[in-house]
């Protein structure tokens, strides 16, 4: 019987184990399709994956239970089905009993850390998504059963946690860091599995993020201007003409204010087009400060449907000017068409 108790304890203790890693390993983003489409088992998965503290309670209760039980039921079964044998060899009753003993720790040890542990374990964690919709049930189904125990077990911990100033955790974080992402493109990419251009757009994606608007900027000397009060509409022409550009920025004492895209201008009769365009209105700047980030660039940019913003350092000074179109390139790299192809540098500019 010792020798059944063991094979029992063992494969509840390779339940236990196997949900465990089950919850934590699984990812919600290959469950929750699952969960939305009706699926019973894909619904209870997420709720374990919600209450992850509550399952490992359940988990490690059951762990330490079986292991507890193998201590106190198989070994001593092993031990004197062994003892016997050992005696009958001519070892003295003292020396069998040692020995017995040894070989019993030794023989129950591996069998409950390969097929009580490490194995449940490996197979948990390969096939996560999977082991979780088949082990969520009965776990979730027991935690219901040991509510109490799991309550007292979670309550204890959460107080150690607060007391080292930790917050606990009910939920599993599944996501995958910005780095493991790199290698997951890096790796399909070499492996043929996603395109060189994908994969390039995916990691301009990735590092969309750490650029800010001073390093997506035009520095203010690089920018093609006219200055307000003595721009007139045809050195507008002449310029848009020289650089292909359809938006040109004005300045007042070398600082942008504003622009005229050339819709604007070239409604302008030949009769005024050498007199200042002083009744001309300016299209106004944006105002970004150097230090925001990209991402958020783009969203205050569409938000107030500028497709230029002064960006200013912290005393509010003009530094530059990022333009919609290079906000863009960041993530989808160079822009190339008719016109920008007579422009150089590709950067001294405002958006075409």
């Amino acid at each position: 019987m010792g020798l059944i108790w063991l094979v029992i304890l063992l494969a509840f203790n390779a339940f236990f184990v196997a949900g465990e890693f089950a919850v934590m390993s699984a990812r919600r983003s290959q469950i929750e399709p699952l969960a939305e489409a009706g699926n019973k088992r894909a619904k209870i998965a997420l709720y374990a994956m919600e209450h992850v503290s509550i399952m490992l309670a359940v988990c490690q209760l059951g762990i330490t239970v079986c292991s507890l039980l193998i201590l106190n039921i198989s070994e001593p079964a092993i031990h004197h089905l062994l003892a016997e044998p050992l005696m009958a060899l001519g070892l003295a009753e003292a020396a069998a009993d040692t020995v017995a003993f040894l070989i019993a720790l030794v023989l129950v040890t591996f069998l409950h850390v390969t097929f009580g542990e490490m194995v449940p374990k490996n197979i948990s964690v390969s096939v996560a998504d999977k082991a979780v919709l088949l082990l969520a049930m009965p776990l979730v189904g027991l935690s219901k059963v040991l509510k109490p125990f799991t309550a007292l077990l979670n309550g204890a911990a959460n107080l150690v946690l607060h007391a080292f100033g930790i917050e606990p955790k009910d939920e599993v974080a599944s996501s995958y860091t910005a780095a493991e992402v790199r290698t997951i493109i890096h790796t399909s990419s070499e492996e043929g599995a996603l395109e060189k251009e994908d994969a390039l757009r995916l990691t301009k994606a990735l590092e969309f993020s750490s650029v800010t608007a001073k390093t997506c900027m035009v520095p203010l000397d690089d920018l093609f201007t006219l200055e307000w009060g003595a721009a007139t509409a045809r050195e507008f022409e002449k310029k848009v003409g020289k650089t292909g550009f359809s938006r040109l920025l004005i300045t007042r004492d070398e600082v942008p204010v504003g622009y005229w895209h050339v819709k604007d201008v070239m409604l302008i009769d030949d009769a005024h087009s050498t007199a200042p365009l002083l009744d001309l209105d300016l299209h106004p700047l944006g105002k970004l400060k150097q230090d925001t980030e990209i991402e958020d660039a783009l969203e205050t940019m569409r938000q107030e449907g500028n497709h230029l913003s002064a960006v200013v350092d912290d005393a509010g000074s003009t530094l530059g000017v990022v333009f919609l179109e290079d906000i863009i390139e960041v993530l989808v790299g160079e822009i190339s068409d008719s016109t920008r192809k007579r422009v150089a540098p590709p950067r001294s500019h405002p958006e075409g």
